[in-house]
């Protein structure tokens, strides 16, 4: 009886290496020669230094800078991004924190508008992307963040 298992055991073990092993360190390695960043994560960094990843929801706490609205937007709530009227409608907040003219904060949030299908689909915003840039644009503003 023991010999009738030989041949199922056998596969198994081929099939565990092949898919379990083989097949993962193969598409890896195609997507680090393909996609590296992707493939690492989509890492940002800000003055050489790791900040966040941008597919991943980051949390700001600061009213100076945009928020990720969680509640609405992903039931994992790891969306790292936002409607365009969610952001439009903390520009007043960071506005007032910081001093940033409205006109110049909305002028980042439109130069920085996103659709899911190329330009087709809602329009959005990526939380990261726009409080990196407000970092970079006004430095003086946001020096205990960099």
């Amino acid at each position: 009886m023991g010999s009738n298992y030989g041949p199922t055991v056998r596969l198994a073990i081929i099939s565990l290496i092949l898919c379990g092993l083989a097949f993962p360190l193969f598409v890896t390695g195609v997507a680090h020669v393909l996609l590296p960043s992707q493939a690492n994560g989509s890492i940002v960094q800000l003055h050489g230094r790791p900040v966040g990843a941008i597919m991943i929801a980051q949390n700001f706490n600061s009213s100076m800078f945009f928020h990720a609205d969680w509640a609405n937007n992903s039931a994992s709530g790891v969306d790292p991004d936002i409607t365009l009227q969610d952001a439009y409608s903390q520009i007043p907040r960071i506005s007032n924190a910081t001093g940033i003219p409205s006109d110049s904060i909305k002028q980042i949030v439109d130069n920085n508008v996103e659709r899911t299908i190329w330009v087709a689909g809602d329009p959005y915003v990526n939380v990261l992307k726009l409080n990196l840039i407000l970092i970079e644009k006004y430095p003086a503003l946001y020096k205990s963040f960099t």
